[in-house]
């Protein structure tokens, strides 16, 4: 390693930089670019799936949500076109049926209603909800608490609205949690404010009640309007969505094979599909960065071969004084890492400075699709490794070009 830090080795070095400076500036841009390039791709890619993640935030994404709607084809006496509901029955079928693949089952109902507060009134969905929910959908209070299992028992008349409700129904800074609302001239109490999510939601601007509550007031009896299952860690969301549509089916003498009876949203399915993208894009990203890097390498590797070609009579000289081949090749081998080197580090820093101006100027705000688009250290060392190596082996072509000189026919070229 004592060549490293010869004076003369590095002064070789500038000199064959220094005579072709155009040549070097285009050999080092083309792997600069392709750091770049694996940089820039990777935070970007990352940025997506940071805003993916962001846009479901605490929402179990292993869940269906299932609903009604009307049949399709004619069954068991019943015409097409029937309309039918879910009922308490079909909850407790399922969990009895699915107790090893349900982790959690909330049966909802929901409906709009004026919401008056005093002088002050807006149009807002009610929701009738169990505290499962909050497991599902996990809500940010900022005051107060959720609707707990003793609001359900006693049928309590205690709500839990939205930010957004809050300040259009009460005075700033005022703390609400004991004041009174009425729902469809129906006073309740306020026992939580939670903050409107900047994630997925299916329920926007609303007020909970507890489900028991909302069925008696609303006179709903056993019927629910939709409900909402998670599975357990494991458990196949996709087998287990047409199992209970299946056993759904039958409860409701729907026919097996009628599509249109029941609507249903497969979160993990689609979260599926969208984590399939992203980790189809990180492999295109790899391979255009790689490709490109290779690319760049070669260029190196032919620029050499020409600086060589220029440098015969020189080299032939040397190896009249005694240099070894050797000698020749590590000088050559190692300009070669230097140069890759150079441009790698500089790729780097252009590409990390290119996502810090992405995230300051794309990544701020609810709405950024681009979130904290970064890369991890061990991936960056993992890239210059590789980029270290392609330099190394490239190098060692004009090397071996090099060596092969005999002298005396190097002493002769003109």
């Amino acid at each position: 390693m004592k060549f490293l830090f010869d004076s003369d080795t590095w002064q070789e070095i500038y000199g064959s930089i220094r005579k072709n400076k155009l040549r070097t500036f285009i050999t080092i841009l083309g792997v600069w670019w392709g750091i770049f390039l694996l940089v820039a791709l990777l935070g970007g890619a990352r940025g997506i799936e940071n805003g993916f993640n962001r846009l479901f935030g605490n929402f179990a994404t292993n869940s269906v949500f299932i609903w009604t709607q009307s049949t399709d084809t004619p069954f068991k006496g019943f015409q097409k076109g029937r309309r039918f509901r879910l009922t308490f029955n079909d909850i407790e079928v399922l969990k009895s049926e699915y107790k090893e693949e349900i982790k959690f089952l909330a049966p909802r109902s929901q409906t709009n209603n004026l919401i008056i507060k005093d002088f002050k009134s807006g149009n807002f969905r009610v929701s009738g909800d169990y505290p499962v929910l909050d497991k599902i959908q996990k809500k940010s209070l900022i005051y107060g608490r959720f609707i707990n299992t003793n609001d359900i028992l006693r049928k309590s008349k205690v709500c839990v609205i939205s930010e957004d409700i809050y300040k259009q129904l009460f005075e700033k800074n005022v703390n609400p949690i004991g004041e009174y609302v009425k729902i469809n001239n129906i006073g309740y109490q306020v026992v939580g404010v939670y903050e409107p999510p900047t994630t997925i939601s299916f329920d926007g601007e609303a007020a909970y009640i507890p489900f028991t509550t909302f069925q008696k007031v609303y006179n709903r009896a056993d019927k629910i309007d939709w409900m909402m299952i998670t599975a357990n860690e494991g458990v196949d969301i996709n087998q287990m969505e047409t199992d209970i549509l299946l056993s759904l089916k039958n409860l409701h003498k729907v026919h097996p094979e009628d599509d249109r009876a029941f609507g249903s949203v497969n979160l993990g399915n689609e979260i599926g599909k969208v984590t399939g993208f992203l980790t189809g894009m990180q492999f295109l990203t790899w391979f255009v960065g790689i490709a490109t890097l290779i690319a760049g390498v070669f260029a190196i590797g032919n620029i050499l071969l020409i600086t060589v070609k220029e440098r015969t009579k020189e080299i032939g000289i040397r190896r009249a004084i005694g240099a070894t081949p050797i000698e020749i090749r590590r000088q050559v081998v190692l300009e070669s890492v230097f140069l890759t080197t150079v441009a790698g580090m500089l790729g780097i820093f252009f590409g990390a400075l290119i996502l810090y101006a992405i995230e300051k100027f794309f990544g701020q705000g609810d709405d950024a699709v681009l979130v904290n688009p970064t890369v991890n250290i061990p991936i960056i060392l993992i890239a210059f490794s590789i980029l270290i190596v392609l330099g190394t082996l490239i190098g060692m072509i004009p090397a071996f070009m090099a060596t092969i000189i005999k002298p005396i026919e190097a002493l002769r070229e003109e």
